[in-house]
């Protein structure tokens, strides 16, 4: 009864166009006071509040900095130019170019907008330039952006494993190959498209050119050198990996590049600041959620559902999948990441499920989410980077999606892929 009530008041709010802080919030509110009437109005405070107290949660903001000034200046330029050295000659170049672009900001940023709004307007042009159809090029660009959700930094992997518990660097080592093989996958595709329609190979820039770009990129590639050797050599924790891309980020920007000023580094922040309030906000009523969702006892009425229809763990993950999937559709993904996690995952649990590999199934599903009409939220992103209707882009998107699910049930029945480099990271 009061989930049945928890929902259907989330949605009513949706329909009806209401903010996502507050069709989070509000039926907390209403149940609490509706069905647990004696519990102390501070309580809620303290669960919003006490549920955004965690440590390592500072990465968030940090990371997303980062991404604003890396989007703002060079950086984001020069990973571009230095991809394409090495894939822009082969058959449908530019296409991998953004492929393993998206893949590289990510590896510094963590957020697929940041990537989309960084990276859409460099590599659109020359999608266009090189003769692919308008579709595609955007299709390719806002699907490629998602890996930013799955290469480490990612801000969802920070966020689902402070809600589960799960380890932040086995996280991002089996993103890190999930992130790999998704981006692998969308490259074959561009392959096919390529053969499909008879782009060729141009010659290959000499050794000299690429290493010139690499020289070029040098600075920008210390970035995913600190935070990747940093976490995985033991030297930082992610928090600390994510204080330190700030400076280093400014450093180069403002340094090295000379392109950041003083009141460029204000707005910057500024707008910084702006996204990590929305994200905070929807996690501090996330959290409300949760102990709501903990009260009402959600993930034992899940167990015995499971037991009832004598399920197994194969049966579970497909639930799991059609529940994010459809959720994505509506709502923002990492709203659906901080109402459905609590309830699923202590069931996950009770069938053996490693946690990581739990973790990228979610943030997989969240990938999804992210490119998924009617509500994807990079397709909003680009509309408005690039200009473009958003229903050009969602016909430019619908193949990638069917590529994405395609990827999500291998990564869902082998989970050896996600597992076997962060065992051998952790030990």
């Amino acid at each position: 009864m009061i989930v049945a009530g928890l929902f259907a008041l989330a949605i009513l709010l949706l329909v009806l166009g209401f903010e996502m802080l507050l069709v989070l919030g509000l039926p907390g509110l209403m149940i609490k006071e509706i069905w647990f009437d004696r519990l102390p109005d501070i309580v809620i405070g303290q669960k919003i509040v006490g549920g955004i107290n965690h440590s390592t949660l500072l990465a968030i903001p940090f990371f997303i900095f980062a991404a604003e000034l890396m989007a703002s200046g060079r950086i984001a330029r020069d990973l571009t130019t230095l991809v394409k050295a090495f894939l822009g000659h082969r058959a449908g170049g530019i296409g991998h170019t953004t492929i393993g672009a998206c893949a590289a900001f990510g590896a510094v940023s963590g957020s697929a907008p940041a990537t989309v709004a960084a990276l859409g307007r460099i590599m659109y042009p020359e999608l266009i330039k090189s003769g692919y159809k308008d579709r595609f090029a955007l299709g390719l660009i806002v699907s490629s952006a998602e890996t930013a959700l799955l290469i480490p930094p990612s801000i969802t992997l920070i966020i689902y494993g402070w809600l589960t518990g799960t380890s932040i660097t086995g996280l991002f080592a089996g993103g890190l190959v999930i992130g790999l093989v998704l981006a692998f996958a969308f490259a074959l595709y561009v392959m096919w498209d390529s053969y499909r329609m008879g782009r060729e190979a141009t010659p290959a820039p000499s050794l000299r050119e690429r290493m010139r770009a690499t020289g070029a990129a040098g600075w920008a590639l210390g970035l995913p050198v600190i935070i990747l050797g940093g976490i995985y050599g033991g030297i930082f924790t992610p928090t600390e990996a994510a204080a330190v891309s700030v400076v280093y980020a400014v450093f180069v920007e403002a340094v090295v590049y000379r392109e950041l000023t003083f009141s460029g580094l204000f707005g910057v922040a500024g707008r910084a600041a702006v996204t990590n309030t929305v994200i905070f906000i929807l996690l501090g009523m996330g959290s409300l959620v949760s102990y709501f969702i903990t009260l009402a006892q959600l993930p034992g009425l899940v167990i015995d559902f499971m037991q009832t229809i004598e399920a197994n763990w194969i049966v579970f993950l497909m639930i799991v999948n059609v529940l994010f999937l459809v959720a994505g559709m509506f709502i923002d993904p990492n709203s659906a990441l901080l109402v459905l996690v609590p309830a699923l995952y202590p069931v996950a649990m009770t069938f053996g499920i490693d946690p990581v590999h739990f973790g990228l199934i979610v943030c997989l599903n969240i990938c999804i989410g992210m490119i998924t009409p009617p509500f994807g939220l990079d397709i909003f992103v680009a509309s408005s980077t690039l200009e473009k209707p958003v229903a050009t882009i969602i016909a430019g998107v619908w193949p990638f999606v069917l590529i994405n699910l395609a990827t999500l049930m291998v990564v869902t029945y082998v989970p050896q892929l996600s597992t076997f480099f962060p065992e051998l990271i952790l030990g």
